[in-house]
Order: C-alpha cells, then structure tokens, then sequence
C-alpha cells in the first residue's frame, strides 16, 4: 500500500481513479487530480512547499519531485507523463508535456504545452521551454520544433497506455482507491 503522509497539517488528496503503486510515496502537500497514476518508487514530497497535479498525468517509476521552501512549488497540467527516474524540482509542466526518463528540470523552470524534455536531459533553473519544442542534453538547449498533431499524439498516446497500465492493477485488486 502506497505511504501517504501527513505533515506541516497538509494531507496529501487524490482524485478519482487513481493508482498508486504498493512503494508509491506521498507526502503533505500534494494534490493529483482524476485518473492519475504513481508509480512504483516514485515520491511525491510535498513537505516544503506544494504539488499540484492534473488529470490524467502519470508519474513514472522512480521519479522524485520536491520545492524549495517558500520559494518554489511544482505545477504540472493534464495529459502529462513523467518518464522513469526523472526529477522536478519546483518547476511548471504545461498540458500535454512529455518529460523523458532520467531528465531533471530544476526551480522556476517551465515546460510548455505540448513540448518534450529528451530522456537525460538537464533543465536548468528559470528556463522557459515554449510549447511545442524539443530540448535536449545537459544542460538542455533548443533542438527544434515539433510538429503540435504529432506531439499531442506522442504524447496522448503514452498517458492512454499508462491508463490502461494501471487498470492491468486494478483489475488484480491492487488499487488504492
């Protein structure tokens, strides 16, 4: 069963549908919308300051999110997918973003609508990635414009398949709710 932790008075609320892996952590302030899945060893740490998520978002096994203490909050959209191992650190993810396996995106950076982190990529702090592009490398730079029918697609494609990934679990009577 998925840790949730109270603290600072915050309890973390979770939107209908979701699925929570057994090892999935959630602590204080942290707000997830419908339809969203947490992943096995992913932790939501919402001890400092807060984390707000979408619908439909899925956050992939082994990523970490955290804030700076009065100083930066997380705020992801809907359709969104956090590829495995990846870190976000008091940044905005916009609808419909894709962020690849492993890549990290540092405080008051800012992912836009449709746009995509290539896997290993490094957002450094107050980078303004617009909707629709591509970035990439360490630290990550401009590659090019993507095509929005085919990001929207990319992208719908991986939150749909993480939908139906965790039904797969809850059909074997592993939800939490």
């Amino acid at each position: 069963m998925a840790l949730i932790k109270s603290v600072r008075g915050y309890t973390p609320k979770i939107g209908n549908n979701c699925f929570l892996a057994d090892n999935a952590t959630l602590i204080g302030d942290v707000v997830l919308g419908n339809d969203c899945s947490i992943w096995f060893n992913a932790v939501l740490r919402g001890d400092v300051n807060s984390i707000h998520i979408g619908n439909r978002v899925n956050i992939q096994d082994g990523s970490v999110l955290h804030t700076l203490y009065q100083k930066s909050t997380i705020e992801i959209g809907n359709d969104v997918s956090i590829g495995h191992n990846v870190t976000i650190h008091g940044a905005t993810i916009k609808d419909g973003a894709l962020i690849g396996m492993g890549s990290v995106i540092l405080d008051h950076a800012i992912v836009g609508e449709g746009a995509i982190v290539a896997a290993g990529s490094v957002v450094l702090s107050k980078t303004e990635i617009k909707p629709g592009e591509l970035w990439g490398g360490a630290p990550a730079k401009f590659i090019k414009m993507v095509d929005p029918e085919q990001s929207k697609e990319i992208n719908q494609k991986i939150a749909k398949n993480y939908l139906m990934y965790s039904d797969w679990y809850k059909t074997d009577g592993q939800s939490n709710k």
